[in-house]
């Protein structure tokens, strides 16, 4: 076979090894130098955290190439952390009193979700029906994870320790993720459905976190190996099982935070950089195995992905990394 057929069919090869290519879109800043994408929706519309000032941050949103301010609910930072299909984005802000509350973003107005009892509240997930899901304090003074659906908020309640609960996710079947505490004192992932919560259970280790839920039930965090040294892995939960989605050996951690309809996990993934320091890298699962986003972009680009949070059915991916030594928000596309 001719040298040059040979080389094409290597470069072909590795190009199908590694999966999908992207290219990547700079978001932008609302006037400041540091722009954190947290949530993309099927129409590629992005939402995050953009500083105006370096004291201060609003809510955004992304669409058809331009960044807008959404504000705060009267203090001085916000951050959107949920975007659905229709635009509507959730998230939390500082209120005049400096405390948090979690918002509802819609139709140009951005309008506090009231908090379970004390006077704070956060918003982390919505899904296409407009409910939402965060975290309180209830009425015992201890972490909750609420639903807030048709003007009522809802405590889901705990896995039976005291040290409380966090919602992260909720998709279109009404199902929520995220953890909270047992009675040992552990945290743990958990999906609820219907005032049912149940643990997902871990890896083997003590611990563990639900990030995302996909459509079908599917759901990614990060969960604990059995032994000191390890770390925690990305993990995604399919039909009553925990897999492992980190293949690596040694002492390494993974976290898996956003999951789309084909079960394709986005997160961020611990990396040897020069010199032998731990860096963070995002990472997209290919065939199911973890890959650095970093090697999935083009070369000379400039940018270094840090942290990936969440993928459409599209494949597009929004997350965080450094440009010109600036934290910047992006969007990858495949190509």
């Amino acid at each position: 076979m001719p040298k040059l057929l040979v080389l094409f069919c290597s470069l072909l090869l590795t190009t199908f090894a590694l999966g999908q290519t992207y290219t990547v879109t700079d978001l932008g800043t609302l006037g400041g130098n540091f722009t954190v994408a947290r949530a993309v929706n099927g129409l590629g519309q992005v939402t995050g955290s953009s500083n105006i000032n370096p004291s201060t941050g609003h809510a955004f949103l992304y669409s058809g190439g331009t960044i807008t301010d959404l504000g705060t609910l009267g203090g001085t930072n916000a951050i959107g952390l949920g975007i659905n299909a229709s635009g509507v984005v959730v998230g939390y802000s500082t209120q005049a009193d400096g405390s948090y509350r979690g918002f509802v973003f819609s139709n140009g107005t951005m309008t506090a979700i009231p908090p379970l009892s004390s006077n704070y509240g956060t918003a982390y997930g919505i899904n296409d029906f407009g409910q939402v899901v965060g975290n309180s304090i209830n009425s015992s003074g201890i972490p909750a994870g609420f639903l807030f659906s048709d003007g009522v908020l809802t405590d889901l309640g705990n896995l039976g320790g005291a040290d409380g609960t966090s919602a992260s996710a909720i998709n279109n079947r009404g199902q929520v993720v995220g953890y909270s505490y047992d009675t040992n004192g552990d945290f743990l992932a958990f999906v609820w459905q219907n005032g049912h919560m149940r643990s997902l259970g871990t890896l083997g280790g003590p611990w563990s976190q639900a990030y995302g839920i996909n459509n079908n039930g599917v759901i990614t965090g990060t969960a604990y190996l059995s032994g000191t040294l390890n770390g925690p892995h990305a993990f995604v939960f399919r039909n009553g099982v925990m897999k492992d989605l980190d293949k690596r050996t040694g002492v390494v951690q993974s976290w898996g935070f956003g999951i789309n309809s084909t079960g394709v996990v986005v997160g961020k993934m611990q990396v040897k950089g020069g010199g032998g320091n731990l860096n963070f890298h995002a990472f997209v699962t290919v065939n199911g195995r973890m890959t650095d986003l970093n090697k999935l972009i083009p070369p000379g680009s400039g940018w270094v992905l840090d942290e990936a949070y969440s993928i459409n059915d599209a494949g597009q991916i929004t997350g965080y990394g450094e440009r010109n030594s600036q934290t910047r928000g992006f969007l990858l596309t495949p190509q």
